[in-house]
């Protein structure tokens, strides 16, 4: 006996439309300020933030370092108003910020830009760091 599959219509256009927002999901993530991907790396004495910045330079990133947070941004290019040759204040095209649990030390902090990631070290402050109290009987 041979039986013919009957193919749902919506069944496909739900397939479609599956492929389609895994497709996009890139994009929606860098419109909804999820850009450029980062990674977070915790241990007993720092943090390590690794972001993904391909076919970017070192001079196209501005890094901003607050007590407990870091902003990462893109250094937009300086514009020039053609009628009255002065400098527009341009707003970077995207930034990140990443609030951290505890404060750091930024005179030890560090990055470096290589291979498209940028590596920023940010070891914990002093007062941060874990400490254990004895207990009095």
């Amino acid at each position: 006996m041979n039986t013919l599959m009957t193919v749902n219509p919506w069944s496909i256009l739900d397939e479609m439309l599956d492929v389609n927002s895994r497709v996009f999901s890139r994009l929606r993530a860098r419109a909804s300020g999820k850009f450029p991907p980062v990674n977070v790396f915790l241990d007993d004495d720092a943090v390590i933030v690794d972001l993904e910045l391909p076919g970017r330079t070192a001079k196209d990133v501005e890094l901003t370092l607050e007590p407990q947070a870091v902003v990462i941004a893109d250094k937009p290019a300086p514009k020039m108003d053609a009628e009255t040759g002065k400098h527009i204040e341009t707003t970077p095209a995207w930034s990140r910020r990443l609030n951290l649990p505890f404060r750091v030390n930024a005179a030890k902090a560090n990055a470096k830009f290589a291979d498209g990631v940028l590596r920023i070290e940010l070891p914990k402050a002093d007062e941060a760091n874990v400490r254990h109290i004895a207990i009095a009987e």
